[in-house]
C-alpha cells in the first residue's frame, strides 16, 4: 500500500504515535499523556534519549520563571531585538512570538508535571554578546543533575553520553568538577569535592556499567526517561517507522517496522516526527551541507533523516533557505590502529583559553578562536573560499596542553604516546619543524604565533578581537591577565590537532506553523502530523544566539503540539 492510499485496518491503535525519544518528541508524548491522550513512542534504535542525551544539556527560554532566581530582568523587546540583529529577514515572526509565549510555561508545565528540573545559570553570555538585547546571563537554564539509580532496571535503557566526555572509563563530570579533579592538590575544598565524586564513582560501577551521576543532556534525557515510565508511555525501541498512513490528506497511522516484522499503527489524533534530523544522511548531507565530504557529525548514527522522508511522501515541504542548513561545531578526528574512528567537538573546552591559535594552510590566523563553535565553523567556510582551510589547524605549546589539554588529549595527561603515535597530535621542537610537519607555510605560522605573543602581552588582539566580548571572557581562563583568552606560545615543544567542520544536529527541516503542524506545498497543514525537535525547521533559521537554543525550541514545540493533539489551550496545560 502507497502512502497515499487510505488505512483499511490496523494492528493496533492510539491517540497519537511519536517517532523519536529525544526532548522535542519525548515533550510532546508527555504533554499529549498528561491531558489524558493514550500515547505510543517508538525509537528506532536500542536506547532511550536521541541526540538530547549526548548533548550539553542547555535549554534557551527566555523570560522562564527561573531568571528572577538569579536576579535577572529579561523582556520581549530585548530578546526580539536580539534575533532581529541575528536573523534579519529570515525571521519568521510566528514561529518566534509562538516560542516566547509557550517557552516559560512549557518549564512551568514540565515542572509541576513531570520529573524535569531545571538551574538557571546567572552568567551565560548570549553568543553574541556585543548586540543590543543580548543577556548576560538568566536566558539559558541547565537540567538539575539526576540519579541514575532512580530509572532501576532501565537505567540501561537510556543512551550513553559521548564516551571522550567521561572520565575513568565512565563517571560523568561538569566544569567545576574539572577543576576540583586538576587542583585535588590545591585546597581542602577541591579534595573534599572530588573524593566525594570518586567514592560515588567507585560505588556505582561495583553495580552499574557506569557512574550514575547524570549531568547535562544525559541527566535531561534521564528526566524525561523517568516522567514517561511514570505516566506508563509505552516506549517501543529497535522500532523503525517505514511509512506514514494516510487517509485522503490526513495522517492516520504508520506503519513501522521490528524485528523484520511490519505492523500497522494507527494514530487517532496524530502523528509527531521527532527523529532528530538527517545529520547521518550522506545524501542529504551531500545535498545540504558545504564540503560534506570533509565534514564529521556528532549526532547519533540513527538521526539518519527518517522523519523528513516520511513526511515528504505525505506531501511535507522541507525548507533549506537558512542562514546554515546545520548547527556547526569544529571536529577533530582520531583513528585508532584498528580502524575505530574517535570523533572530538571542540565546543568550550580550549580554544578560548589562553595560549592556542587557529590556522589555515597558509599558516595564517582566519578566526577570533575563542568565539562560538557554529561561528567558529562559519569563519571556516568563509576563509576556505580564498584559502584552504579544511582541515584547520590548533596550535598550542606545552604549557597550555598540560593546562588546559586540547580536544581529546586532556589537561595533565601523563602519557601522549597513543595520541602522537596515531598522528592525532603533532609534536615539534620548533614553530618551524611543526609547520614542516603539518605542511603549512613556515614563515606565516611563525609571524601568526609572534602576533599572538603580542597580543597576550598587551592584552589586546587587534586582528580579531580574541577575548574583547562577554561570551569569550565567560569560556577563558579567569585566573589569568591580562586577557582571559589570550596567551604566549612560547614553550616547546609545540603542538597541534587538525580540526574539520561538523555539527551537533541539522538546522534545515520540515515546515510547520506555529502549531508545529508540518505544512505541504501550498503552505498549508497536513491534518495529523506534527514536528518538533530537529526535524522540524530551525526557528532560528540555523543561527546560533545562545547556549540551548536548539533544546528549548525542541521542548518548546514538542509542548505545543502535545497540546494541539489534546485539544488544549496553554491555560488549561497548568491545571
Amino acid at each position: 500500500m502507497s502512502a497515499a492510499q487510505p488505512a483499511q485496518h490496523f494492528d493496533e491503535d492510539h491517540d497519537v504515535v511519536v517517532v523519536g525519544s529525544g526532548a522535542g518528541g519525548m515533550a510532546a508524548a508527555l504533554t499529549a499523556a498528561h491531558h489524558g491522550l493514550d500515547v505510543l513512542v517508538i525509537e528506532k534504535t536500542d536506547s532511550i534519549g536521541g541526540s538530547t542525551a549526548v548533548s550539553g544539556g542547555a535549554v534557551w527560554i527566555p523570560m522562564n520563571p527561573h531568571s528572577s532566581e538569579v536576579g535577572v530582568e529579561d523582556s520581549r523587546e530585548a530578546v526580539l531585538s536580539y534575533l532581529q540583529a541575528i536573523l534579519g529577514n529570515r525571521m519568521r515572526r510566528d514561529m518566534i512570538d509562538a516560542f516566547l509565549d509557550a517557552g516559560p510555561r512549557m518549564v512551568s508545565f514540565m515542572e509541576s508535571n513531570t520529573a524535569l528540573r531545571f538551574i538557571p545559570r546567572a552568567v551565560s553570555p548570549d553568543y553574541q554578546s556585543n548586540l543590543e538585547g543580548a543577556s548576560s546571563g538568566g536566558r539559558t537554564i541547565d537540567p538539575a543533575p539526576y540519579d541514575g539509580r532512580e530509572l532501576g532496571e532501565n537505567f540501561n535503557l537510556l543512551r550513553n553520553p559521548i564516551a571522550e566526555f567521561l572520565v575513568f572509563g565512565g563517571m560523568m563530570v561538569g566544569r567545576k568538577d574539572i577543576d576540583s579533579l586538576l587542583g585535588i592538590r590545591s585546597s581542602w575544598v577541591n579534595f573534599r569535592d572530588s573524593t566525594k565524586l570518586l567514592l560515588r564513582y567507585g560505588l556505582d560501577r561495583l553495580r552499574y556499567p557506569r557512574g550514575t551521576r547524570l549531568l547535562m543532556g544525559n541527566a535531561l534525557a534521564a528526566r524525561l526517561l523517568k516522567s514517561a515510565l511514570d505516566r506508563n508511555i509505552p516506549l517501543r525501541t529497535g522500532t523503525a517507522a517505514a511509512k506514514l498512513l494516510l487517509d485522503g490528506p490526513r495522517v492516520v497511522g504508520l506503519e513501522v517496522e521490528r524485528d523484520g516484522r511490519t505492523t500497522r499503527i494507527g494514530a487517532r489524533r496524530g502523528v509527531v516526527l521527532a527523529t532528530g534530523g538527517f545529520p547521518a544522511d550522506a545524501a542529504m548531507r551531500a545535498a545540504w551541507l558545504p564540503h560534506a565530504d570533509q565534514h564529521y557529525s556528532m549526532a547519533p548514527v540513527g538521526n539518519s533523516g527518517d522523519g523528513l522522508k516520511l513526511a515528504r511522501e505525505a506531501g511535507a515541504s522541507i525548507d533549506t533557505d537558512n542562514i546554515g542548513n546545520a548547527f556547526w561545531t569544529p571536529v577533530s578526528v582520531m583513528r585508532e590502529r584498528d580502524g575505530r574512528e574517535i570523533r572530538f567537538p571542540h565546543l568550550i573546552l580550549d580554544r578560548q583559553k589562553p595560549g592556542v591559535i587557529a590556522v589555515n594552510h597558509a599558516g595564517r590566523r582566519f578566526v577570533n578562536e575563542a568565539t562560538s563553535y557554529h561561528e567558529f565553523v562559519e569563519a571556516m567556510h568563509r576563509a576556505h573560499e580564498s584559502e584552504p582551510t579544511i582541515p584547520a589547524y590548533l596550535v598550542c605549546d606545552a604549557n597550555f596542553l598540560r593546562n588546559y589539554g586540547l580536544g581529546l588529549v586532556r589537561p595533565a595527561a601523563r602519557s601522549l604516546s597513543r595520541f602522537l603515535d596515531n598522528g592525532y597530535l603533532i609534536a615539534a621542537t620548533t614553530v618551524a619543524e611543526l609547520a614542516r610537519k603539518l605542511g603549512i607555510d613556515a614563515a606565516n605560522l611563525a609571524e601568526s604565533v609572534a602576533q599572538m605573543n603580542r597580543a597576550a602581552a598587551s592584552g589586546d588582539d587587534p586582528a580579531f578581537g580574541k577575548g574583547s566580548t562577554a561570551y569569550n571572557r565567560y569560556l577563558g581562563d579567569p585566573g589569568h591577565t591580562p586577557n582571559p583568552c589570550l596567551g604566549p606560545i612560547e614553550t616547546p615543544p609545540f603542538y597541534s590537532v587538525r580540526v574539520f567542520p561538523g555539527d551537533i544536529g541539522t538546522a534545515a527541516g520540515l515546515k510547520t506553523d506555529a502549531k508545529a503542524r508540518v505544512l505541504n506545498s501550498n503552505h498549508d497543514p497536513i491534518p495529523g502530523l506534527f514536528a518538533s525537535g530537529n526535524d522540524m525547521n530551525s526557528i532560528m533559521a540555523g543561527a546560533y544566539p545562545g547556549a540551548g537554543i536548539t533544546l528549548g525550541p525542541a521542548l518548546t514545540f514538542g509542548y505545543i503540539a502535545g497540546l494541539e493533539l489534546a485539544n488544549a489551550t496553554q491555560d488549561e496545560a497548568q491545571q
